[in-house]
């Protein structure tokens, strides 16, 4: 009977603005070509795992190590264990509480106090207590129980909080990983580069000296070497902050740990997406704002609930007596019961004000629930039009590539030849450098973006992970 009696509203899961399918996969009407496609019931779908996507040995040993060793983790993982010990300490009081409080005490009045009667023996009084006490606040309206409720939704809250982090940091680690390789990329391409110029200083050197080249050509060719060289060694700055940055991550400190080099050559992965519907169920972020307004409506109970009196339930039993010896005999025993109902008459509008507090805060935990969901579906979108664009890139920038390094062979041969100067072989060398260099941002781009739209769709993550309380 007393389950029934209890007042505030009932939870009702917000309503969030959908859409029927994401805007970035379709172009009037046609879905777009894109290194993505629409989630299948089975194969396709994200795993816990998801960095198995990429098929890369040494990205999963690193996604391991950061689970198990990563201290930010740790942190969160601490965060989940004091909220579920929250839930314990609140379910308690759902129980009576009974202690002990034995006690001795001696006493001798004086025989000036006022209305002592001198004649009578006054050696002082000895008192053996021995008591138990049970005190128990009957749950007539449901603070107790929506308390406890509280602590459950927000030790929900708490694990999807720790599921997000740990997303975000395999998400931190995958990216600075793809990073470093395209460094080491970058600095194959730049350290061929460097051969390459140095073998054409080595030949225009020959031909001044031969007579046959000014010294110009020799400057030029001595320019663009010195040149790449210093890019070459610039490359380098990045990718030791990247490895110290992946270090950390795996909880070690960088002067112990070392990214073997393995220049970036993998191409983005088909990555299932679903439907935005299917995105409320598979972000961890989204999970703990929606947990968080159950639990702000909980707490709308709570405040409602001191609007009613408040029912406690006292009993106490033991021993009592003067000596030791004695202490436990049947004759006595002492015991005493009864209830207290106690009601608030007036506070000058303290309750009235907690309960305004808790439909505000409400108010408040619904609007970040709406707005968590719809940086969601942006981050989404932004990642499908990035991967969607740089595809194009992708194939632009390769043939641009082909058709720079096919004018440097010719303004070469043409050098030779006679016919052109050599600062045309510069120019011809420098837009080819610069087209090979942007071949591997563009792919670095491609990695980081595949990355960031497995985060933006929760990872391998769904609702069916929270604890059950």
């Amino acid at each position: 009977m007393l389950s029934g009696c209890m007042v505030g509203p009932k939870y009702v899961k917000p309503t969030t603005p959908l859409a029927p399918d994401y805007k970035e996969m379709r172009t009037n009407g046609v879905y777009k070509e894109g290194n993505w496609q629409s989630a299948q019931p089975a194969d396709t779908a994200l795993k816990g795992d998801w960095w198995t996507i990429f098929n890369d040995p040494q990205l999963n040993d690193l996604e391991r190590q950061v689970t198990a060793n990563n201290q930010s983790l740790k942190a969160a993982a601490a965060r989940l264990v004091e909220a579920r010990s929250q839930i314990r300490y609140n379910h308690s009081f759902l129980f009576p509480t009974i202690g002990v409080a034995p006690s001795v005490a001696g006493e001798r009045e004086s025989n000036a106090r006022p209305y002592f009667t001198a004649p009578a023996n006054n050696n002082g009084t000895a008192d053996l207590q021995l008591p138990f006490d049970l005190n128990y606040e009957v749950d007539l309206w449901g603070r107790v129980r929506r308390t406890v409720n509280v602590s459950k939704e927000e030790a929900q809250a708490t694990a999807a909080d720790l599921q997000t982090a740990q997303l975000s940091l395999q998400a931190e680690l995958a990216v600075d990983y793809f990073e470093a390789r395209a460094n080491d990329a970058d600095e194959k391409l730049l350290l061929d580069t460097v051969q390459t110029y140095e073998e054409a200083y080595r030949i225009t050197n020959n031909r001044f000296q031969g007579g046959v080249s000014g010294e110009s050509d020799v400057d030029q060719a001595k320019t663009q070497l010195e040149s790449a060289r210093v890019q070459a060694s610039d490359v380098n700055i990045q990718r030791a902050q990247f490895e110290h940055a992946i270090a950390v991550l795996i909880g070690k400190p960088p002067a112990a740990f070392t990214l073997a080099e393995s220049p970036l050559d993998t191409r983005p992965p088909a990555i299932p997406v679903g439907l935005p519907s299917e995105l409320l169920e598979r972000r961890p972020d989204i999970a703990a704002a929606e947990r968080r307004v159950n639990e702000a409506n909980e707490r709308i109970g709570i405040a409602r609930a001191a609007y009613f009196p408040t029912l406690n339930l006292s009993a106490f039993g033991g021993f009592e007596s003067t000596a030791l010896s004695t202490l436990v005999n049947g004759s006595n025993y002492i015991w005493g019961v009864g209830p207290t109902l106690s009601q608030t008459l007036f506070d000058a509008g303290r309750r009235g004000a907690v309960s305004q507090q808790a439909l505000a805060a409400y108010d408040e935990q619904t609007a970040n629930y709406r707005q968590a969901t719809l940086t969601a579906f942006q981050q989404v979108e932004d990642n499908l039009a990035v991967l969607h664009t740089l595809t194009l890139e992708a194939q632009q920038q390769h043939n641009s590539t082909i058709a720079a390094q096919a004018a440097v062979k010719i303004f070469n041969n043409r050098y030779v030849g006679g016919i052109d100067t050599y600062l045309q072989v510069v120019t011809a060398q420098t837009t080819a450098l610069q087209n090979e260099r942007n071949e591997i941002a563009i792919q670095r781009r491609q990695m980081d973006a595949s990355v960031l739209l497995i985060k933006a769709l929760g990872g391998g993550w769904s609702t069916a992970q929270l604890p059950k309380y």
